[in-house]
């Protein structure tokens, strides 16, 4: 099945060379795949997965090893932002 994948700030260096001028790209993925899977997929430290949306919609970290993505659905992940 077909979703976006998009990582924000400094985790758009984790995309594929091709993904990183627009911080997204579409992957094709097996129908089991949850949002961990492509976390550990993508090597993404988890320590920078900080928020998760699905389509806009919030995951929470307990929900992520589980919810399993549906077509066309769009990931994106954001690390921890850091302001004064």
């Amino acid at each position: 099945m077909r979703i976006t994948f998009k990582l924000y700030a400094t985790l758009g260096d984790y995309l594929p060379s091709e993904g990183r001028v627009g911080n997204v790209v579409h992957l094709d993925v097996p129908d089991t795949t949850t949002v961990v899977d492509l976390v550990e997929q993508h090597r993404l430290p988890p320590r920078l997965v900080h928020l998760v949306l699905i389509n806009g919609v919030f995951i929470p970290p307990a929900e992520r090893a589980t919810r399993v993505l549906l077509p066309d659905d769009v990931l994106a992940i954001w690390p921890p932002v850091a302001g004064g």
